[in-house]
């Protein structure tokens, strides 16, 4: 830390998912100080606090802002709440680490990077699958040209989820949640494929829902071109008993698969050479022997490095947006029944500021949600 100093760590948003927040913390206490946490529910807040000795419960996130004057605050808080409170955050001088997704549209993504100031605070978004060492070995192998060149892509991510998972008031809706499975679940390997893959420059995309009474869809799939040339398809849903996330790649030299749901550790990869492809070429492939699975402690690492040198971390700005653009991207091709390239969506788009494309005229039913 900065002069040698712990970092005063706060959190915003007591459930499910700020246990892996929490988790987190525990793993770098060497650096980190648990100091609060708000929530609207008080007996969330001070179940929070009964694991986090010394931290103390608010349920209002001006008034912990304001008393405890965090050096690092975790949003984990539903989508349609974090450009506010993400705002609050960096205006009280504090760095933000926001679940996700980020925020419920592009519009919203760059009000956020506006409030940043050079050199922090920043934001900084959670897409721990990134943070594997697998996925650092398979970067390093594409990189040097062990796999030859990425031609054909496979990203699934096929959980399932019932009704009473959308019972919850703010799922399922467009105001609150900011679309469907594509938003809020297949992002993480989404962003993944991303990392590996590199730039992605055109989309063509359908949703639809088949099961759930939402407003968004349950599911989607799509066909992505990179600016590497390579082609990928893309399914998202929550209807599917049998869940798994999955990425496979096709390289001229070698089939890459990641099977796992949840997270990963370098088992979960697969490498099978092409034919051509000698045996002895394959060594290095294994996986690395530091065997770093992906999770929020992984992620959480290089916010605490990016912190220390007040630089940008990764998962923000321009690298924390791609993946939200594709998502837009997706949202707008299924409804226009088009493809939609990189870069194309822009401020007076109808989907810079909603992934429903607020004010654009399209159909709403059959396989268009």
């Amino acid at each position: 830390m900065p002069n040698g100093k712990r970092l005063r760590v706060a959190v915003v948003g007591a459930g499910g998912i700020a246990k892996s927040h929490w988790a987190a913390y525990e793993a770098h206490r060497d650096d980190v100080d648990v100091v609060a946490v708000a929530d609207v529910d008080e007996t969330r807040a001070a179940a929070f606090c009964a694991e986090a000795v010394g931290a103390a419960p608010y349920q209002d996130l001006d008034t912990l802002l304001a008393e405890q004057e965090p050096d690092l605050v975790s949003v984990c808080t539903p989508p349609g709440l974090h450009v506010e409170q993400v705002r609050k955050v960096l205006e009280s001088g504090a760095w933000a680490w926001c679940e996700k997704p980020p925020c419920r549209s592009l519009a919203e993504y760059d009000e956020i990077v506006a409030a940043e100031r050079e050199g922090g605070p920043y934001a900084a978004f959670v897409f721990q699958h990134r943070f594997g060492s697998a996925a650092g070995h398979f970067r390093t192998l594409l990189a040097d040209g062990e796999l030859g060149r990425p031609l054909v892509a496979h990203c699934q991510t096929t959980w399932y989820r019932d009704a009473a998972y959308y019972a919850v008031p703010w799922r399922g809706k467009w105001a609150t949640e900011g679309g469907g499975p594509a938003m809020g679940h297949g992002i993480h390997q989404m962003d993944l494929l991303l990392h590996l893959l590199g730039d992605w420059a055109e989309v063509r995309a359908m949703t639809a829902r088949l099961a759930h009474d939402v407003e968004t869809e349950d599911v989607s799939t799509a066909l992505v071109r990179f600016e590497s040339g390579a082609l990928a398809t893309v399914v998202n849903s929550v209807l599917s008993p049998d869940e798994v996330s999955r990425i496979r790649i096709d390289c001229e030299n070698a089939t890459v698969e990641l099977t796992h749901l949840y997270g990963y550790r370098g088992k979960d990869w697969r490498y099978t050479p092409a034919p051509h492809v000698v045996a002895d070429r394959t060594t290095r492939w294994s996986s690395p022997p530091d065997d770093v699975a992906s999770s929020h402690t992984a992620a959480l690492a290089p916010v605490l490095a990016a912190y220390r040198a007040g630089r940008r971390p990764p998962c923000s700005g321009a690298d924390g947006r791609q993946v939200l653009e594709l998502v837009a991207a997706l949202y707008k091709s299924a409804f226009t029944g088009t493809g939609v390239r990189r870069g194309e969506i822009v401020p007076g788009d109808p989907f810079y500021r909603s992934m429903a494309g607020i004010g654009q005229q399209v159909e709403r039913e059959g396989a268009r949600v």
